[in-house]
This record gives C-alpha cells, structure tokens and sequence, in this order.
C-alpha cells in the first residue's frame, strides 16, 4: 500500500441535533459504516460543565468529533488511507445532512 492519507474536516451546526451526543455519535457511526469503513473501536468522553468528544479507530485510519455547545458547533475530522471509502464519506455525509436541513427546516 502506498503511503497516502486523504483527510476532511469541517463545523456543523449542532442544533440539528439538539444537542443529544448519543444521537450525534450514533449518525456519524452509521455514516462511517456505510462508506464501508472498519471500526475498530470508539472512545467518547463528556466534559464538565459541557463538551463531547469521540474518536473511532478505523482499520483505514481515525474519525473524530468535538462539539463546542457555547457556539452550537461540531468539529469533524476523517483520515483515511482508502480512498473509496473517504470519497463514499463525504457523499454519505453531505446526503445525510442535506436530509437532517430538510426534515429541520420542515418542522419549523
């Protein structure tokens, strides 16, 4: 295997999920099996008096998130050494969240 890491990272806007970490955790999850990822395990950790942070280790690298509640934000970050996979992240994720806007913007 050649030595290459693809790598995306961005804020998302954490009111879509108002604010349930099990939930966020559980979406990224879903997301990151179905672009065919390994977990190979998930640590998480909640921070006093707010915060969240988790991190899968992935047979094809790491995903991590941290949420940031005072400006209802979530920090995401994927490294992966498998390229069909990283791409299949960023399509499952935009998808998902276009869906999440939708159904949000919906029950206004």
């Amino acid at each position: 295997m050649k030595a290459k890491i693809w790598n995306t990272r961005g804020f998302i806007d954490s009111k879509l999920f108002n604010d349930d970490n099990s939930l966020l955790k559980s979406a990224f999850h879903i997301i990151l099996k179905a672009s065919g990822f390994n977990v190979l395990n998930n640590i998480d950790h909640n921070f006093k008096p707010f915060g969240y942070s988790t991190v899968w280790l992935l047979a094809e690298s790491h995903f991590a998130i941290h949420t940031f509640p005072e400006e209802n934000k979530i920090y995401y970050e994927l490294s992966s050494c498998n390229e069909e996979f990283y791409k299949r992240f960023n399509y499952n994720l935009r998808t998902y969240f276009k869906e999440i806007k939708r159904k949000w913007e919906k029950a206004k």
